[in-house]
């Protein structure tokens, strides 16, 4: 019995996992609401409160020309990219202890899906890809 217990585990195991779903840019639109008091996107954006959010996967944190980022942020070294995004946006003073950036963050895996997808879409004019 152990031995057929152990073979059935061995053989789930080596089935194949779904990968992680890519997320809905629409549903990424309206989580991005939470986001929109303190910043834009799209080919009309401008730094705000926070700076726009164009072309954001493989930018250098604090890199946005004219805004005023905070030390911390500018001094982070951080490379934005899918999983750093992730870890950020779930608390982003965690990340970065004394950003300007006081959100709380998002809990939700499918909401960062989601506006990962949304933000995915926009290069770094702001033109939709």
């Amino acid at each position: 019995m152990l031995r057929w217990i152990l073979m059935a585990s061995l053989m789930f195991a080596a089935l194949p996992h779904p990968a992680k779903a890519a997320g809905d840019p629409a549903a990424g639109e309206k989580v991005f609401q939470k986001c929109r008091a303190c910043h834009q996107i799209g080919e009309t954006a401008k730094n705000a409160v926070g700076p726009k959010l164009n072309g954001l996967l493989g930018r250098q944190a604090g890199s946005i020309e004219g805004y005023s980022y905070s030390p911390a942020n500018k001094n982070s070294g951080i490379l934005w990219d899918e999983p750093t995004f992730r870890d950020y946006i779930k608390g982003p003073q965690a990340k970065i202890p004394s950003t300007k950036m006081v959100f709380p963050g998002l809990k939700s895996d499918q909401e960062i899906d989601d506006i990962l997808a949304f933000l995915k879409q926009f290069d770094a004019d702001g033109k939709k890809k």
